[in-house]
């Protein structure tokens, strides 16, 4: 059994999910008692339970860029869709093969469907928007309108 370190969750884009909460909560009882009670079907289902892939957001003078950690998705299990001023981001990550329990010592990776919501503010062209993926990170660029951007003004002597 190991120390970690508790480094609080910093969600300031989206929209709080209590049971992202509960979830965080589950893994960390599991590290403290998993070791003693070693795995259980119940643990075993919480990987099946619902996830949320951890997001990134940037903002340049040109745009934002989001960085979604989607390791073991496939692309097409991937949607991505705007309405309105928000950005809705679905998918599912499959279990590769089945796995029985007596075999199964540890599970930490989760499986099963996502869904992440990004509120977006008005300065995004929705019209322009991209998305690739690589390496199991989803990059989604949101370019800004051109009457948002900064624009420089040129003091003129008097």
């Amino acid at each position: 059994m190991y120390l970690e370190r508790w480094q609080p969750r910093v969600q300031s884009v989206s929209q709080w999910d209590p049971f992202v909460e509960m979830a965080d909560l589950h893994r960390q009882m599991d590290q403290v008692f998993g070791e003693f009670f070693g795995p259980t079907p119940f643990r075993m289902a919480a990987t099946e339970a619902l996830w949320s892939p951890l997001v990134d957001v940037h903002e340049t003078k040109d745009g934002i860029l989001l960085q979604v950690e989607l390791p073991g998705v496939k692309q097409e299990d991937i949607q991505v869709s705007i309405e309105g001023d928000t950005l809705t981001l679905k998918g599912e990550r499959k279990r590769e093969g089945e796995v029985k329990e007596d075999q199964c010592h540890r599970i930490e990776r989760s499986y099963g469907r996502f869904e992440r919501t990004v509120l977006l503010s008005s300065v995004v062209d929705a019209n322009q928007v991209k998305a690739t993926y690589r390496d199991g990170v989803l990059e989604i660029q949101l370019p800004k309108r051109e009457e948002a951007k900064p624009k420089e003004i040129k003091v003129e002597v008097a």
